[in-house]
């Protein structure tokens, strides 16, 4: 069975809020929990933009403990077994600083990789498409 987060395009499982703006959106949204997008690549951008935007540079969440403690609450999740296979996913530690976005995108890219991977249940991800979300993002500057 395809996991849910790649049925919706949405790797990251991105919840719907009711107010949701993302571009990409697909105009069927048949899920009523999460968001779904017109491809991977407007999902992974959208992920992306929350990462980045929202979670570094509003929050100032740039660690893997800072960024998964609020993505995955405890409520709703295993949040300290998310944080441990994200930081063995990448190799970068739990309190260890990403960087800014735009000079390290690697390190972003593959925490984004390494959230798709949990958030899914596989590794089977498309990685191509994964590299021009962040592009697309990056390009909004």
């Amino acid at each position: 069975m395809i996991p849910r987060g790649i049925r919706n395009q949405n790797p990251l499982n991105i919840r719907r809020t009711g107010n949701d703006k993302w571009q990409g959106l697909s105009e069927r949204q048949q899920d009523s929990e999460f968001c779904q997008f017109r491809s991977l690549v407007w999902g992974w951008r959208a992920a992306f933009h929350l990462l980045t935007r929202t979670y570094y540079k509003k929050y100032g969440l740039d660690t893997i403990r800072k960024i998964i403690s609020r993505w995955a609450p405890p409520n709703e999740n295993h949040t300290q077994r998310y944080i441990e296979n994200v930081s063995r996913l990448t190799g970068i530690g739990f309190d260890e600083p990403l960087g800014d976005p735009e000079k390290h995108a690697g390190r972003w890219m593959m925490v984004g990789m390494a959230m798709a991977i949990q958030e899914n249940g596989t590794d089977v991800l498309d990685v191509f498409a994964m590299m021009k979300g962040w592009e697309s993002v990056k390009i909004e500057n």
